[in-house]
């Protein structure tokens, strides 16, 4: 995709580490949150015709939140391309969820305001199209899934640890250990306690194969 605006790209990539609050991406990330929602929500109305809008409700939260944003910060390899301050270059702040997620969602305000509304969806249609196929309106979340999972071998109960908590107050992230008696734990990180235990718990799953 080419910008017509090059600054405008350039400051959906700065984070508040490298500019002042109008140069860098926070005003951008307000806006792309705003046209992703919009876009999953067309396109979860479109394409699961016969969900009720509390199964639509469950996919939608799916799609737009930080996780989710940040997966696809990766998978474009946006964390690369990122302008950051030294320190928070020096802290990994590159790979870091809350701030791969807010880059992701400045990037499609930017595209909104560069290339319209119409541009923004096919991009989002194509970024989201894995974790669309993945969402499961049905489906257990993690935390859940292992609990039950521990239960059903007469294991003591996952125990969930914050580990640390690092960033700024307004894009925290969050690194939570979970452990259960007799298996190896596992670490993760969210942009809150939640998702860092989910992702954890969902650690554990993979590596268990469940």
């Amino acid at each position: 995709m080419q910008f017509v605006d090059m600054a405008l790209l350039n400051r959906a990539l700065t984070h508040s580490s490298a500019g002042p609050s109008l140069n860098n991406n926070e005003r951008l990330e307000f806006l792309g949150d705003r046209v992703l929602g919009l876009a999953v929500a067309e396109l979860l109305h479109e394409k699961f015709s016969t969900d009720d809008e509390g199964n639509l409700a469950k996919r939608f939260n799916s799609l737009v939140r930080k996780d989710a944003c940040a997966e696809v910060a990766r998978a474009v390899d946006l964390g690369a391309y990122l302008i950051l301050g030294s320190g928070e270059d020096s802290r990994e702040g590159r790979s870091k969820t809350s701030i791969l997620a807010d880059a992701c969602e400045a990037l499609l305000g930017a595209i909104f305001i560069d290339q319209g509304f119409l541009v923004a969806r096919d991009f989002i249609y194509r970024e989201w199209a894995s974790l669309l196929a993945n969402s499961d309106a049905n489906s257990r979340d993690p935390k859940s899934t292992l609990q039950e999972w521990a239960q059903g071998r007469n294991l003591a109960l996952p125990c969930y640890k914050l580990v640390s908590r690092a960033g700024p107050d307004h894009a925290p992230e969050f690194t939570v250990e979970v452990s259960i008696d007799g298996v190896e734990s596992g670490r993760g990180k969210g942009t809150s306690k939640r998702s860092a235990e989910q992702a954890a718990a969902q650690l554990v799953l993979n590596r268990e194969g469940i």
